[in-house]
């Protein structure tokens, strides 16, 4: 039985995103994973999409506000930017829970930026997931 993993930003256009493409690729078969935004953006960000699909992920998602998964039982909640963290709605539950913040590549739009911040999440999220033993961090 695949474990669930909500990625979670404000805009839901980049990081997380990026997080969602990067798990369900890299861990399909270990791991579900979803993104959603506290106040989403209403768009994937084009450069987004790009930097994936660099790497060989074709990424369709869409921006998706957090109250769509009210009632699901995710394993773990990854807040992946500041105001994420302060935002995160209280239902998603306080033992499973993890914050790991990433640059904003939206705030640049530059390329190079789009591609350290993908690499830096396929490095630091892979490595938590396949690490997690059901304990917060």
């Amino acid at each position: 039985m695949k474990r669930k993993a909500l990625f979670l930003c404000t805009g839901n256009s980049c990081r997380s995103q990026m997080a969602e493409a990067i798990v369900n690729y890299r861990l399909g078969e270990t791991w579900e994973a979803v993104s959603a935004g506290t106040k989403p953006a209403g768009y994937v960000h084009p450069k987004a999409v790009a930097a994936l699909a660099e790497i060989g992920i074709q990424h369709t998602g869409r921006s998706k506000l957090a109250n769509e998964f009210k009632g699901v039982d995710f394993d773990l909640v990854v807040t992946v930017c500041d105001s994420a963290a302060e935002e995160c709605p209280l239902w998603l539950g306080k033992g499973k829970r993890v914050y790991h913040s990433f640059p904003d590549p939206a705030k640049t739009d530059d390329m190079g930026d789009f591609r350290r911040v993908r690499d830096e999440i396929e490095r630091e999220i892979i490595h938590l997931l396949v690490n997690y033993s059901g304990q917060s961090r």
